[in-house]
C-alpha cells in the first residue's frame, strides 16, 4: 500500500507562487512514476504535470507550461510541484498520484486511471 499526502497549497493573489510537496510511503519511491492533477468546481478533473519514474522525462499541459515544474527527491520520497506566476484559472484542488512501474522508466502518464494511488488533496486559490 501506497500513502501520498499533499501540503503547501493555499491563497495567493495572482502573479504569486506556491510549491506543493506530495511525501509517499509504503513503497520504494523509485519505483514510481508521479503525476499531478486538479479539480476545479465544475470542470473534470485534469492532468496538470507528470514525472517519469527514471526523473527524467517531464510533461506538462500547455497551461501550465513555462510556469510550473514538476520535480523528484529520491533522498525524501517526495514530488514537488513548482508554480509560479499563478493565475486565477489555477485555482482547484491539486492531487499527486502515484504509478507504480518496474518496466518503463521513462514514460510520463497523463490520465487519472493509469495511476494507482491519489493523495487526498490541497487547495490552491489565486485571488485576481
Amino acid at each position: 500500500q501506497v500513502q501520498l499526502v499533499e501540503s503547501g497549497g493555499g491563497l495567493v493573489q495572482a502573479g504569486g507562487s506556491l510549491r506543493l510537496s506530495c511525501a509517499a510511503s509504503g513503497r520504494t519511491f523509485s519505483s514510481y512514476a508521479m503525476g499531478w492533477f486538479r479539480h476545479a468546481p465544475g470542470k473534470e478533473r485534469e492532468f496538470v504535470a507528470g514525472l517519469s519514474r527514471s526523473g527524467s522525462r517531464t510533461y506538462y499541459i500547455d497551461p501550465v507550461k513555462g510556469r510550473f515544474t514538476i520535480s523528484g527527491d529520491n533522498a525524501k520520497n517526495t514530488v514537488y510541484l513548482q508554480m509560479n506566476s499563478l493565475e486565477p484559472e489555477d485555482t482547484a484542488v491539486y492531487y499527486c498520484a502515484a504509478k507504480v512501474t518496474y518496466v518503463e522508466r521513462n514514460v510520463v502518464y497523463t490520465t487519472p486511471l493509469e495511476y494507482n494511488y491519489w493523495g487526498q488533496g490541497t487547495q490552491v486559490t489565486v485571488s485576481s
